[in-house]
């Protein structure tokens, strides 16, 4: 590897995901403290919108932390952080409108939701084995065991892929959501789309360290066979 190609490699896998969790809370806190002109707290914007596309078996829990949000699967359940649960916020409807996007996509079966949640083991265990295999591969000076290795991190990484049209779609619900239901209404749709944008640019930032770090190491396979 030249030192211009690393140089680029360490950029990506540091700088661009410290830039984007520094947009992410920059935006966040900016609309933390700016409410909507309906004054709907994130629970309640998540129990309209569940309400209105007919999700009656979802439920709506406050969990501890910040940005903790998530929708899960198995239980049917909307989890929104404290702030989030309670906030009257462009960023708290944003944010609870965009968990209730999963639901909706969970209840539709939505292909690529459900190829991401097919691919959760291998993905778990290429992100928890890989390195190790690989690491052991370059000790034992054994190239098999390196391939296989990087087997497993392409799993961990197709995983990150489809992350990204499974996240930019729940955000695209959210906007529709939001917007027809009337919680947020004119200039605000601008500035919710910059709170979901900003919060894209995680996964996309995690998706280009994925990919970095799987060409670094079928790059060595590669050479390796050589």
């Amino acid at each position: 590897m030249s030192m211009g190609t690393f140089i680029i490699y360490i950029a990506i896998l540091m700088i661009v995901p410290f830039l984007a969790q520094m947009k992410v809370k920059s935006t966040y806190k900016k609309y933390s403290n700016i409410a909507t002109s309906s004054r709907k707290t994130g629970a309640q914007v998540a129990q309209e919108i569940l309400n209105q596309n007919g999700l009656y078996d979802v439920r709506i829990e406050e969990v501890q932390g910040t940005l903790t949000d998530h929708y899960d699967p198995r239980s049917k359940v909307v989890r929104l952080s404290t702030d989030n649960y309670h906030g009257h916020s462009m960023a708290s409807s944003a944010v609870a409108a965009h968990e209730v996007g999963h639901a909706m996509q969970d209840a539709e079966e939505y292909t690529f939701l459900k190829f991401r949640t097919a691919l959760v083991p291998l993905a778990s265990f290429g992100s928890n084995s890989a390195m190790f295999i690989i690491l052991a591969g370059i000790i034992f000076s054994a190239n098999n065991l390196i391939g296989i290795g990087v087997l497993f991190m392409g799993f961990a990484v197709l995983f990150q892929l489809v992350t990204l049209p499974v996240e930019f779609n729940a955000s695209s619900r959210a906007m529709d959501q939001l917007v027809s239901t009337g919680i947020i209404v004119n200039a605000e749709e601008r500035d919710t789309k910059k709170v979901l944008n900003a919060a894209a640019l995680t996964y996309v930032a995690a998706a280009l360290v994925a990919v970095a770090e799987l060409m670094r190491f079928l790059l060595i396979f590669l050479n390796n066979r050589d």
